[in-house]
């Protein structure tokens, strides 16, 4: 027999078939195909006999590829990954090409299987960059059709199982310093970018170029040197979506995420400003398309932010389902975690992974709140919007700084707000001017009553960057913010949870005029009232505003006993994880 066909797998159902179907159909046929399997959990044992291949014990990738070479027959060892598909006329080519440049390694040049342009450039500079370099020093990276001699193979000792990264460089180095080495000019295989999707450009470049690097300078790399994963992890893997409206569900999320990745593996999805933020953090962040209100004189404009959904929705579902889907198929997550995000939602109920939902939203759907009646149809349409957005979750675990009746104490539990802990860490004091944050830059009407206060105001939130009498527009820096939101006497701003819950931790009297239609910042709002630490108004009005300015004794003394600094809902996150990854 001329040539064995060798592919180590692990629960790749979605792929194999592909590969096996792209071997059959080969005018190539003096060959068999083995595959060396790790246990999987799924499919890929059945499909690979189904397909007539010899199915043997596998392992870790190394481990696999030995296995499968130990019973091969053919003179020639071809070594695939199960996520590649051959071009027509691969084998026929490959081992031509081969036999007539007499080698004893090589490996095959790749194309993605994507549209995307930026993959294709990617590919093709790897390809290039493995031919400039094959005569200075033979290398691969990834198993992307590796084609040697069985008597080779078995010279070496096959591949280093105590190898965890980088076993098949330094599998083609070993052959290559008693043989002719050679990249493969004419056959070409379509290669997954899966691991591109899962982990980012940015991440994974940093991976490989460090094990380039390291290859180069004659030094071992594992995979835990890179966090490099081979999904035998045992960890549970969560795929995180977070609503990219605002800023509170990224702040927040940030929080959570940071002390969740540390024992989980988690794959985060975001839109808009969320993925901005939470991109700069984290590398693992893909971009997903979001809605977006449309503001109006501080009021939510209903037709217009209908009208631009509208336009974009079609292709939002498809692109967001489309790449969300491919992912969670690869990624096999144990559960789906959304922050309000709903595109989440909806992967969890097609595929049927547990969904758990963590906001402050669900409060509007899942707790007896007290509003007056005035506000019955601001209450209605935002119940509408939170229920169509999660969908059948298993567990709420819902953040606030008010604790309503909760309806349903098995799925839901209430918990103080998340902290970012430059917040936590801060050593606030009252000074002289106030800190007003706005959520969209519509309001032009604060900015003339503001003026006429005796009161200097540090203006956060018009994307402006002067000084205009008593008024300095700052645009956002992280850390002027928490400066100022540390020294400031109060705060004037929007409804905003996020906001209110971090100038309540830190004592800071509130004077709230929500969003209008905006239910979820009216009732922060009236509960912010409430419990006696700032005041609610509809409209921004001077005599408000300075009645406001003069009792704030009253509201400090209120704050003196207000108690939000945890992030206890982290480790309720944990614990809600790991009873739905167990069938919740």
């Amino acid at each position: 027999m001329k040539l064995s066909i060798i592919i180590p797998t692990y629960n790749e159902e979605e792929y194999l078939p592909a590969l096996l179907e792209s071997i059959r159909e080969q005018d190539f046929t003096d060959y068999e195909v083995i595959v060396a399997d790790a246990n999987s959990e799924d499919n890929t044992i059945k499909i690979a006999e189904e397909y007539g291949c010899r199915v043997v014990e596998g392992g870790m990738p190394a481990t696999g590829r030995n296995r499968g070479a130990e019973v091969a027959r053919g003179e020639l060892l071809l070594f695939l990954d199960a996520d590649l598909v051959l071009t027509d006329g691969y084998l026929r080519d490959a081992v031509e090409e081969f036999e007539s440049e007499n080698l004893g390694i090589a490996i095959t040049q790749m194309i993605p299987l994507s549209t995307r342009r930026r993959d294709k450039i990617l590919h093709e500079f790897a390809n290039r960059f493995m031919i400039l370099v094959e005569s200075i020093k033979p290398h691969g990276a990834g198993c992307y059709g590796i084609l040697t001699r069985k008597e080779l193979h078995e010279r070496v000792g096959g591949f280093d199982e105590s190898l965890d990264f980088g076993e098949d460089t330094d599998y083609i180095e070993r052959i290559g310093k008693i043989s002719r080495f050679r990249v493969l000019r004419k056959p070409r295989v379509l290669v997954s970018i899966r691991r591109l999707e899962k982990e980012g450009l940015r991440n994974l470049a940093f991976k490989y170029t460090k094990s380039t690097v390291y290859d180069f300078m004659g030094k071992k790399v594992s995979a835990e040197d890179l966090k490099y994963e081979f999904g035998h992890s045992k960890k549970k893997r969560v795929l995180y979506s977070v609503c990219g409206e605002g800023m509170g569900h990224a702040i927040r999320s940030g929080v959570i995420l940071d002390k969740l990745t540390e024992d989980h593996d988690v794959l985060i999805f975001a839109s808009d400003r969320a993925y901005r933020y939470l991109s700069s953090k984290f590398d693992n962040v893909h971009e997903i398309y979001g809605f977006n209100t449309v503001y109006e004189d501080n009021s939510v404009n209903d037709i217009k932010t209908f009208v631009k959904a509208m336009k974009t929705f079609p292709r939002d579902l498809k692109e967001n389902l489309k790449l969300l889907y491919r992912i969670a198929r690869d990624f096999r997550p144990d559960v789906v975690v959304s922050d309000f995000e709903f595109y989440a939602s909806v992967i969890s109920n097609m595929l049927r992974i547990p969904l758990i939902s963590i906001d402050n939203m669900h409060v509007i759907t899942q707790c007896r709140i007290e509003y007056p009646e005035k506000f019955r149809r601001d209450k209605i349409k935002a119940a509408a919007v939170v229920r169509s957005f999660i969908v059948r979750p298993r567990r709420y675990l819902i953040t606030s700084y008010f604790f309503p009746e909760v309806k349903n104490p098995k799925k839901v539990s209430m918990y103080p707000p998340v902290l970012r802990e430059e917040i936590m860490n801060l050593d606030p004091y009252y000074g002289d001017h106030v800190l007003v944050y706005q959520t969209s830059r519509s309001n032009r009407r604060l900015i003339e009553i503001l003026k006429s206060i005796d009161r200097d105001f540090i203006v956060y939130g018009f994307d402006r960057e002067e000084v205009d009498g008593n008024l300095t527009f700052r645009r956002f820096n992280e850390d002027r913010f928490f400066r100022d939101f540390e020294s400031a006497a109060a705060v004037i701003t929007n409804g905003g949870f996020t906001l209110i819950s971090e100038a309540l931790y830190l004592r800071k009297p509130v004077y709230s005029v929500p969003v209008k239609g905006q239910f979820e910042q009216i009732l922060n709002a009236l509960y912010l009232e409430k419990l006696g630490y700032g005041e609610f108004h509809e409209e921004t009005e001077r005599e408000t505003l300075e009645g406001f300015l003069g009792r704030l004794d009253v509201y400090r003394r209120n704050l003196e006993d207000y108690d939000g600094g945890n992030n206890e809902i982290i480790d309720a996150l944990k614990r809600a994880i790991d009873e739905c990854s167990r069938g919740c």
